[in-house]
């Protein structure tokens, strides 16, 4: 029960760390594009996962955590595929409308979910299936205002979908198969998303922008945000790892949309962004279908327990209830041997 319960602590604290560094970096990172200026989000995410990797390689350094050697192979091609799936989603937003680019990141969820039944044979019950809908409607209700189609967008958002569902189903698996941490495998995976992104970033962000990342004018602001983005990054990508370790990637999404409920309620009470009644029945029917999540998925955890449970317990009720049956069973079979030695005895004196 004890060992229970901390799992349980830290399924919650890896969750709640997660939304907060998320809300927290949209917040920075909002100002930072918004308000400075500096729209290169694709090199500025590899500068968030190399500022990760260095603040973890100190953190080894200091025997906070040990380093676990994982394939090569695994590992290179996990790291590009993420790396990959960013810089993708970047682009998906940017030659999609707002309102398709939601659609795209709504799509994860039931991709994910396919994808996991076809491949991993994992069974999700109708209950949970229900609660992902009601929560896809409230999120599309909130998020989605418009829906223009191209198909260089559509490509794009397709192959976002796909890259994005493999890369979480794999920090999923890597974890529970590899018997990896968290930790371990963001340092190891974390130096080749990085490089990915490095290389692909100041051209992605000049496909986006029309601008060139090397010949921004950056003050003392912009510095000083984007090192506070990267510090909260390093928060951000490490309870990203967490959350799908310990739970599973359909419930990362799920808390992702979430955060996108919470960063809308941010944006109007601290950014006085426009909202709407609509937004406002959107946010309260996803957050009904969180809860229902939430509900059936520790509903289904506790009686897969109990299921688990249930032969042992069985077996020490009957011990409990007959407790001189096993000694009776014996001294019969005892009582049977000793018949059959005395009458073998006396067919041998015969």
């Amino acid at each position: 029960m004890v060992e229970g319960s901390g799992f349980q602590l830290g399924v919650v604290g890896s969750l709640a760390l997660s939304v907060a560094s998320s809300v927290a970096i949209v917040i920075c990172n909002k100002a930072l594009m918004s308000s400075l200026g500096f729209p290169f989000a694709t090199t500025l995410t590899s500068w968030h996962l190399m500022v990760t990797f260095c603040t973890l390689h100190v953190a080894q350094r200091l025997h906070f955590f040990e380093p676990k050697a994982i394939d090569g192979r695994t590992i290179v091609l996990f790291g590009f595929l993420n790396g990959t799936s960013i810089g993708l989603l970047n682009l998906s937003l940017g030659f999609n409308s707002i309102g398709f680019y939601q659609m795209t990141k709504l799509a994860i969820i039931p991709f994910t979910v396919m994808l996991e039944t076809v491949f991993l044979n994992k069974k999700f019950s109708r209950s949970i299936k229900i609660s992902l809908l009601i929560l896809l409607l409230g999120v599309g209700i909130a998020s989605i205002t418009d829906l223009k189609l191209n198909l260089l967008g559509s490509i794009l958002s397709l192959l976002a979908i796909a890259t994005t569902c493999v890369g979480q189903i794999m920090t999923n698996t890597i974890q529970k198969k590899l018997k990896v941490s968290s930790t371990q495998l963001l340092y190891q995976s974390s130096p080749y998303q990085a490089a990915i992104l490095f290389a692909t970033g100041p051209f992605v962000d000049k496909c986006l922008t029309n601008k060139n990342v090397f010949s921004h004018s950056y003050s003392s602001v912009v510095v000083g945000f984007i090192i506070m983005s990267c510090l909260i990054a390093v928060s951000v990508n490490f309870s990203t790892f967490l959350v799908i370790g310990t739970t599973s990637p359909v419930t990362y999404q799920v808390l992702g949309h979430l955060k996108t409920c919470l960063v809308l309620s941010f944006g109007y009470t601290l950014l006085h962004d426009p909202f709407t009644t609509r937004n406002i029945i959107g946010i309260l029917v996803a957050i009904f279908g969180m809860a229902l999540y939430s509900y059936f998925c520790v509903h289904e955890s506790k009686k897969k327990l109990l299921a688990n449970a249930l032969p042992v317990s069985q077996l020490q009720m009957k011990d409990e209830e007959f407790p001189l049956l096993g000694s009776n069973d014996k001294e019969n079979n005892e009582a049977k041997k000793a018949n059959g030695v005395l009458s073998a005895n006396k067919n041998s004196i015969a």
